[in-house]
């Protein structure tokens, strides 16, 4: 993400314009999400509690993946922005313990300072990228809790195996301290299921790779969001999420890092229309679940409605 003047003046431009529907005119549907009991291995499942934050309960493990659950993505919120809808499926404060968190890289938008102190005692374990295990010590987690991993490293967690695989981004949560932690996508594989997850990521070969390593994956869990020509090498493009999707061998695709904060200068619906018409004419099999609805892997049965214009 090498920004020139003009590419920078551009942004200052769009930042400053009132660009029509880039939040919810009207409150947007979120579905409370409630702990029932562990599914067995038949019917593995998988809740999107907005942005990138979601639940994986997978062959008896539960894994919480990039758990930002504050109201801002930002240190700043003035700046940063408010989540779309502040009422969230879950209540952070009031969560079972889970097997895992699960991170993709150090962005506020993905690793909260709030959220991990309110999650911290009720976590078995945190799997993260190089470099991040130190701010999760600092911000009181037992070392002996956190293992950081580097691109392709393979961790045994109760049965499932996780691999730390290449995305193309970027990390940094200050003026100073860019590129000093690593950031990551993961494959999960158990027994009777695949998942994989892209993290924040732009398009490129690695998705292949990871497709030739892992695949092929029964569900899939791509970035769609956030988007702009002027960082492309950082962030895909909707068709791009597709392709990506294809070049893992997935089967079902869930389009993830949308529908909480206006982080770009899209439409906030942009991201979820591009890519169900760019999946529908590759013959993708793609679910837009609403925040808080689970959708059972391999079930065949996946929730399609179109809740974004709800919000239009």
């Amino acid at each position: 993400m090498d920004m020139g003047l003009r590419a920078t003046l551009t942004m200052l431009r769009d930042y400053m314009s009132s660009i029509p529907n880039r939040y919810p005119a009207r409150p947007i549907p979120v579905k409370e999400f409630g702990f029932d009991p562990m599914p067995d291995a038949e019917h593995n499942r998988v809740t999107w509690f907005g942005h990138s934050a979601f639940l994986l309960e997978i062959e008896g493990q539960r894994l919480l993946f990039d758990p930002m659950l504050a109201d801002s993505p930002s240190p700043f919120p003035f700046f940063g922005g408010k989540r779309y809808r502040r009422i969230l499926p879950i209540d952070r404060d009031r969560l079972p313990r889970v097997d895992a968190i699960v991170m993709s890289h150090d962005h506020y938008d993905h690793l909260d300072y709030r959220s991990i102190r309110a999650l911290k005692d009720r976590v078995e374990r945190f799997i993260v990228p190089l470099g991040v295990r130190k701010r999760l010590v600092k911000w009181g987690i037992d070392p002996a809790k956190v293992t950081e991993h580097d691109w392709w490293n393979e961790i045994e967690l109760n049965g499932l195996k996780l691999a730390c695989t290449p995305a193309r981004h970027f990390s940094g949560r200050g003026l100073f301290d860019r590129n000093s932690t690593l950031w990551c996508s993961w494959a999960i594989a158990g027994k009777k299921a695949k998942v994989f997850y892209s993290g924040d990521s732009g398009y490129g070969p690695h998705f292949q790779e990871i497709g030739d390593r892992y695949g092929p994956f029964d569900l899939t869990l791509m970035e769609c969001g956030q988007y702009d020509a002027r960082w492309s090498f950082i962030h895909m493009m909707p068709e791009e999420t597709v392709q990506a999707h294809l070049d893992v061998k997935g089967g079902l695709l869930i389009p993830v890092h949308w529908g909480a904060f206006t982080l770009a200068f899209h439409e906030w619906t942009d991201p979820i229309e591009r890519v169900t018409k760019a999946a529908q004419k590759r013959k993708v099999d793609i679910a837009t679940p609403a925040i808080g609805e689970t959708v059972v892997i391999g079930s065949g049965d996946y929730p399609a409605a179109a809740w974004w214009r709800q919000g239009t």
